[in-house]
């Protein structure tokens, strides 16, 4: 009985836009681990048990928090199952800080991919597009994996696999374009059946994983890797970045600054505001507008 209620609550939320991966591998497990003990309801003892079976007290949480979203849903149907308590499980969450790519480091890395062998093939020009294209548009590595062909249009990229299954339309800069053009033109030389931009020298959709490492590497041959007194940098910096250099450039009006941020979401494919907050991180330009803007205000109360 529980293993229905979890297909049915998986099915409808994904419906919904949710995609639920982890969820899925938490509440099978859970509906196996609930079964044996002879339950057919969400039994709150049950859950705590299971829970604190993993290995780590955020681990504990998340299956505790999936469990507790799943009761709540199903409570709506039949009161028979228990809503189990929030806080049993409470993990301290400490956002990483963001490490901002300076324009001359972005370039570093990009020369420095220019470099990576094997000689004659196409992996250079791959990581040069890759790490310049996630740098001008903020895309997430997996949309900017997911590229294909049909989705470079005259208006922009066509990112296609977003969270909550929503297409948007990316703008590119002019430079932006010709650099990728030029990325599309070697691209096209190759005599591989996949659609997709970004390919391994296997013929394959190019992986996080290889692309990680490859970062990685990169990050050690410019000097990047383990700055004293930075945070390391990640893949997601880029977008960071991003997000943080569009603020920088903002008009400081009050008007200006809610359009701004408006526009930032949707480019970015936020649903909610509070998300693009996220990627957000001050920077010493930044800081010194708002001291001077605050010196401003000050002045004219005193005036």
């Amino acid at each position: 009985m529980l293993k229905d209620a979890v297909d049915i609550y998986l099915a409808i939320r994904r419906a919904a836009g949710f995609k639920l991966q982890n969820d899925e591998q938490y509440l099978c497990s859970f509906a196996q681990y609930a079964t044996a003990q002879g339950d057919t309801h969400v039994v709150t003892k049950t859950v705590i048990a299971w829970a604190g079976q993993a290995s780590s007290e955020p681990q504990r949480a998340n299956r505790l928090n999936a469990v507790i979203r799943f009761a709540r849903f199903s409570r709506a149907a039949d009161n028979r199952h228990e809503l189990p308590p929030q806080g049993v499980f409470c993990p301290r969450r400490q956002r990483p800080t963001p490490y901002l790519f300076s324009d001359e480091e972005i370039q570093a890395l990009m020369t420095q991919a220019v470099q990576l062998g094997p000689t004659g093939s196409i992996r250079p020009h791959l990581y040069s597009t890759l790490i310049g294209l996630l740098a001008a548009t903020g895309l997430r590595i997996s949309e900017a994996l997911g590229l294909r062909f049909q989705d470079v249009t005259p208006d922009g990229l066509v990112i296609r696999e977003t969270k909550f299954r929503k297409s948007r339309l990316v703008p590119l800069h002019p430079t932006a374009r010709a650099a990728l053009e030029r990325y599309l033109d070697k691209r096209g030389q190759l005599a591989i059946a996949d659609e997709h931009l970004f390919v391994s020298r296997r013929g394959r959709p190019l992986s996080y994983t290889a692309v990680y490492a490859t970062f990685h590497q990169l990050l050690a041959a410019t000097g990047l890797d383990g700055k004293p007194g930075k945070p390391k940098p990640r893949l997601i910096d880029f977008r960071h970045t991003f997000a943080s250099n569009v603020l920088y450039t903002c008009h400081d009006s009050r008007d200006h600054v809610g359009r701004h941020m408006l526009a930032l979401m949707t480019y970015l494919g936020h649903a909610h505001p509070s998300s693009t907050f996220w990627y957000l991180e001050s920077s010493p330009q930044l800081m010194g507008d708002i001291a001077e803007a605050c010196q401003h205000l000050i002045e004219e109360d005193i005036s």
